[in-house]
């Protein structure tokens, strides 16, 4: 049976929900990554960052906004240092600015991806899958990659059909 790894960023607290800001105890990425977990098993790895982003959703998509135009590596506080046990990689985020939030790849910069199939997921409030798919292909050297899955972030609480069906065929 194939080993799985989904890695993942979510921002709990204020997010942009259908059109407006709302208040989320749980991260729309978290929930479905946790949805990956039960249809497929495997391991989950929360990124976190050593600085935290502001509470004030506007406030952090410009925290954001910089981090990108940056290309900054925002420093985690624990980091994986070898997936090689792992067949497959589910990487899982929120669409920030057209891609995944940098302190994503700053844990996939240090990682050894030969041999491994990767899979983007994205939570999005209209932007889909964004550049996450052609960014990781950048970053993920030596893996194959199959393809990603973008979750509505308002609908997240609701996709767990659709992502553990997506999930089963991914693997």
């Amino acid at each position: 049976m194939a080993k799985n790894l989904i890695i993942y960023y979510s921002r709990k607290g204020e997010n942009y929900w259908n059109g407006s800001i709302k208040n989320i105890a749980k991260g729309n990425t978290e929930i479905v990554a946790e949805f990956i977990q039960k249809a497929v098993g495997g391991d989950l790895f929360e990124v976190e960052t050593v600085k935290t982003y502001a509470a004030d959703y506007y406030a952090c998509i410009d925290e954001a906004k910089k981090e990108l135009h940056a290309q900054a590596r925002p420093e985690l506080k624990k980091y994986l240092d070898d997936i090689s046990e792992y067949d497959n990689v589910f990487v899982c985020g929120p669409c920030w600015w057209g891609t995944f939030p940098m302190a994503i790849f700053t844990q996939l910069e240090k990682l050894d991806f030969s041999g491994i199939k990767v899979m983007a997921v994205m939570t999005h409030e209209g932007s889909g899958l964004g550049s996450c798919e052609s960014d990781l292909k950048k970053i993920c050297t030596g893996a194959s990659f199959g393809s990603g899955l973008a979750v509505h972030g308002a609908d997240a609480a609701q996709s767990e059909s659709t992502v553990a069906a997506w999930a089963q065929k991914a693997v």
